[in-house]
C-alpha cells in the first residue's frame, strides 16, 4: 500500500525540479521513464506523472507518444522543416526579433561571448563562396541570440534561421549580394558586434535593425525588377 507521504504530487514536483536541474534543458535530453522515477524517487507513479503534467504546462518538459519524456520546452517545428521560405515573412520575424536579441546580448555577453562573435565574423568576412557566407552569416547571427541568454528566443530563432535551408532563399540572398553590397554588410557587422562589446543595448538593437533593414530592401529591390522583367 502507497503511503501518503509516497502518493504525494507536491512532493513528487519538487523533487523533480531538483532532478532537471542536473539535465541540459535541449528539448532532446530523454528523462527517466515514469516507473524509474516513481522507483527513483521513492514516490507513487501516479503523483509522478500528475508532477509531469505541471512541469509540461510549465515548458521545462515535454512528452511524445511512444518515445518517452524529454527536459526542455517541446522543441519549435520540431517535426516539420521550414520549407518554400517566403521572403516576407521571413523578414518581418527577423526584423521584430533580432534587435531585441542584440539589445539582449549587449546586456547579458560575456567576454568569450563576444570573442565567438568575432570569430564567427572574421571567418565570414574570409569566405569566398556562397554557401560559405550562408553558414557563417547564420552562425555569427546565432552567437548573437545565444549570446542573449533566452532559450525561448534561440529555439525561435533557429526555427526562423532554417529558411537558410531553403535553395530558392539562398539563391536570393547571393543574388541581392554584390562587392559593394558586401563591404557594407561587413561594417554593420562590425557595428553590432562593437555596440554589443560596449553594452550599448539601445545602440546594438538599432545597428542590428538597420543591418536586416538594408538586407530587406536590397532582396525587395531585387524581387521587384525581377517581376517587372517578366512581366515585360
Amino acid at each position: 500500500m502507497i503511503t501518503p507521504e509516497r502518493d504525494n504530487s507536491s512532493l513528487a514536483l519538487e523533487r523533480l525540479r531538483m532532478l532537471l536541474r542536473d539535465i541540459p534543458a535541449t528539448g532532446d535530453s530523454r528523462i527517466p521513464t515514469e516507473r524509474q522515477l516513481a522507483e527513483t524517487l521513492g514516490i507513487s507513479r501516479r503523483s509522478v506523472r500528475r508532477a509531469l503534467e505541471v512541469l509540461e504546462a510549465e515548458g521545462l518538459v515535454w512528452r511524445r507518444q511512444g518515445a518517452g519524456t524529454f527536459a526542455g520546452p517541446r522543441p519549435v517545428l520540431a517535426e516539420q522543416e521550414v520549407t518554400d521560405a517566403n521572403f516576407t515573412e521571413v523578414m518581418e520575424v527577423r526584423l521584430r526579433l533580432e534587435p531585441q536579441l542584440a539589445q539582449l546580448a549587449a546586456l547579458r555577453a560575456s567576454d568569450s561571448d563576444i570573442a565567438r562573435m568575432h570569430d564567427s565574423l572574421g571567418r565570414l568576412e574570409a569566405t569566398e563562396d556562397a554557401d560559405g557566407r550562408e553558414l557563417w552569416d547564420s552562425a555569427f547571427h546565432r552567437e548573437i541570440a545565444r549570446a542573449a541568454g533566452n532559450r525561448f528566443f534561440l529555439m525561435i530563432f533557429d526555427s526562423m534561421d532554417r529558411a537558410r535551408h531553403d535553395d530558392a532563399w539562398r539563391a536570393l540572398r547571393e543574388r541581392a549580394r554584390s562587392r559593394a553590397n558586401l563591404a557594407q554588410t561587413t561594417l554593420q557587422h562590425r557595428e553590432i558586434v562593437a555596440a554589443i562589446a560596449a553594452h550599448d543595448p539601445v545602440r546594438a538593437g538599432e545597428a542590428m535593425r538597420t543591418h536586416l533593414m538594408t538586407l530587406h530592401d536590397r532582396i525587395l529591390q531585387l524581387t521587384s525588377l525581377e517581376a517587372l522583367e517578366d512581366a515585360s
